[in-house]
């Protein structure tokens, strides 16, 4: 039996295993699995054109438009309420506060005057 196993071991060698290859296989090293390097722009885009400096007046608006129409409410001698600038306009109470500081003070560069009356009324009013 033993004969008849070292036969069987022999073929197996002699049919079964490879002769192994003498060079290692040339493999890339690995690498972390994280997103490429974004590859830079060959051309960096250039900055907007800005038009000429001191095209429009401040306080100038187009005839008919919403900010025309509150700047000649802010213009009256008076001046407007809130809820005078709200119905002439259909803005909400924040929207109106929101123009006034943003677009009028700070785009438009106006200074704009704003008082409470005794009824606890928010006034509006440009400075002459």
């Amino acid at each position: 039996m033993i004969a008849s196993t070292t036969e069987e071991n022999g073929a197996a060698q002699a049919t079964g295993d490879q002769p192994k290859p003498n060079k290692k296989a040339r493999v890339a090293p690995r690498r972390a699995h994280v997103a490429p390097k974004k590859s830079k722009s060959a051309k960096k885009a250039s900055p907007a054109k800005k038009g000429p400096k001191g095209g429009k007046k401040a306080g100038a608006a187009r005839d008919g438009s919403k900010t025309a129409k509150v700047l000649d409410l802010l213009k009256r001698r008076n001046g407007a309420t809130l809820k005078e600038v709200m119905k002439a306009t259909g803005w909400q109470p924040h929207s109106v506060r929101g123009f006034i500081s943003g677009t009028l003070g700070k785009k438009m560069g106006l200074t704009v005057i704003s008082t409470k009356a005794e009824d606890g009324e928010r006034t509006y009013s440009l400075k002459a």
